[in-house]
């Protein structure tokens, strides 16, 4: 039993965070400035569960989320965020319409039962339906055939949709409904995943299951591909990130929008959310650089009265102030963070901001008296520093990381032979020059001096995010176990702090070798 029990002399050295922070706070500190003291463990870092609750309604598997910048997070981001169990926020540097087409495209990616599926009507020419799948960009080909009563006529195959039949009318082309096999809605019961799965296995060949109603209305379609997906998803450790109808959980910032007379634009935030909630959207994170401020909390308030339901993000903020005015106006989850980010110069040139740790232990403190979560937003270059920052907090969220993956929206430049990807801060010149002025109190007006609170740089290629995920979680598993914690729960309540000295630090990294290969 002594083994699980910490010896008096490690207390004076090794800290919880009640009496390591107050004791510096003198100084502000960041990822590096400290390092966690191991303990006793009992528990195998892939033994670790990684889960976590966000907000009502709003729980991940992974404790990331991948930032909401423009050379971030579109919507293949999200869909491999959330495909890895995190989430992505999609950025809001991008006309409405399109934020609201990026939502629907992660909405709609693989989940299962598509309740609404696309369709065609027997008039039409196959040529419009080519057509279609261009503008759309459709990765399918096939489409139930609906009368305008919704009754389903029938099966348009992909084989047929070419471009030598373009005259021709699907009326033509269909397969008819006696042909199409069928599933009434009420027998799919509270698990359509399993039944459809079944009734696959019992029909050789079928690939498309359309789902009716009584009258025989179109009311739903799900696809032997999905269902294959969902089905090995439930057998890995960390599942995808859905929500209740199967679907994969997106966030989508928006901005504290104001009109011509400088007062919040109500109508326009309550319409573009509207329609962020009419297409599944999971979490509206109201993103600014400084979230402790009356526009941000009027906007809270706002779609809180209008959503009451609907999970919801505010920041960034660096103080327990600043938590307990969002948490008051109704916000679930507050994003701590000011200048800590790689491409961010908030601090050098508006002289604030503090630094990640000191910041995420007085706004946690606040928080837990709210009772709403804390997401550590910033500063985050390994996975070391994840794990200090789950310490303190329910979640991070990444920007600089993800950046060179794949699925960041940023342009490829080749370099020398490397290739490398555009990495810009949303308080850069350029990116407010795109729409992003609002998130640091600057107009968008091109012709107006603003002072940028960012910089544009370049992150060198590394591959799919899920890649990257992979690495990421195998360090917080491996930071958990060594402090024996099963759940970030355990994470926070066992974690003790000691500061770090600068040759501490150098310490840390690979030194006094020639590394042949990195660590990553």
């Amino acid at each position: 039993m002594a083994a699980t029990r910490n010896s008096d002399f490690d207390g004076p050295f090794y800290q919880p965070a009640d009496k390591f922070f107050p004791e510096n706070h003198y100084v502000g500190l960041t990822f590096d400035d400290i390092t966690l003291a191991t303990q006793f463990s009992d528990i195998l870092p892939r033994d670790t569960q990684l889960d976590t609750h966000i907000a009502d309604g709003l729980s991940l598997n992974i404790p990331v989320i991948s930032s909401d910048m423009d050379t971030v997070t579109e919507s293949r981001m999200a869909i491999a965020m959330a495909l890895n169990g995190g989430l992505g926020l999609i950025h809001y540097n991008l006309p409405e319409r399109e934020q609201l087409s990026e939502v629907s495209r992660v909405k709609n990616h693989v989940h299962g039962l598509i309740q609404e599926p696309i369709k065609v009507s027997p008039g039409q020419f196959i040529g419009d339906v080519l057509a279609m799948i261009e503008q759309k960009k459709f990765g399918f080909s096939t489409f139930p055939v609906v009368d305008e009563k919704g009754k389903l006529l029938g099966l348009l195959p992909g084989h047929v949709v070419k471009p030598r039949y373009a005259k021709r009318k699907v009326a033509e082309a269909l397969q008819p409904r006696a042909q199409v096999q069928t599933i009434n809605q009420k027998e799919l019961g509270k698990d359509p995943i399993t039944r459809a799965d079944k009734f696959f296995t019992e029909h050789l060949g079928i690939h498309k299951l359309l789902v009716v109603d009584d009258k025989d209305r179109l009311c739903g379609l799900i696809t032997l591909n999905d269902v294959e997906h969902i089905t090995q998803e439930r057998r890995a450790q960390f599942k995808p990130a859905r929500d209740e109808r199967f679907r994969l959980v997106c966030g989508a910032a928006v901005s504290a929008t104001r009109n011509a007379f400088g007062e919040l634009d109500r109508d326009r935030v309550l319409s573009h959310v509207g329609g962020l909630v009419e297409r599944g959207v999971d979490v509206i994170a109201v993103s600014t650089a400084h979230g402790h401020s009356k526009g941000v909390g009027d906007t809270v308030k706002v779609l809180r009265d209008a959503f009451p339901k609907l999970p919801i993000i505010a920041g960034n903020v660096t103080s327990a102030a600043g938590v307990e005015y969002l948490a008051d106006c109704g916000a679930d989850a507050i994003k701590v963070g000011q200048g800590p980010g790689s491409i961010c110069t908030t601090r050098i040139v508006a002289g604030v901001g503090i630094p990640q740790m000191t910041a995420l232990y007085t706004c946690s403190r606040a928080a837990a008296r709210k009772k709403v979560s804390i997401l550590g937003d910033g500063g985050i270059t390994k996975s070391g520093d994840i794990v200090k920052a789950l310490t303190l907090s329910e979640a991070v969220i990444c920007g600089g990381i993800f950046a060179g993956c794949n699925e960041a929206p940023g342009e490829v430049v080749e370099i020398s032979g490397k290739f490398y990807k555009q990495y810009r801060g949303m308080g850069s010149l350029a990116a407010m020059k795109a729409g992003s002025a609002a998130r640091y109190g600057h107009e968008k007006n091109p012709a107006q001096k603003v002072a940028p609170e960012g910089v544009e740089a370049l992150k060198e290629a590394c591959g799919s995010v899920d890649r990257v995920l992979a690495q990421l979680i195998g360090g917080i598993q491996s930071g958990m176990g060594y402090l024996g914690a099963k759940t970030l729960e355990q994470l926070r309540q066992k974690a003790r702090y000691i500061r770090v000295s600068p040759a501490g630090m150098r310490e840390a990294a690979p030194h006094d070798v020639v590394e042949l290969k990195t660590g990553n």
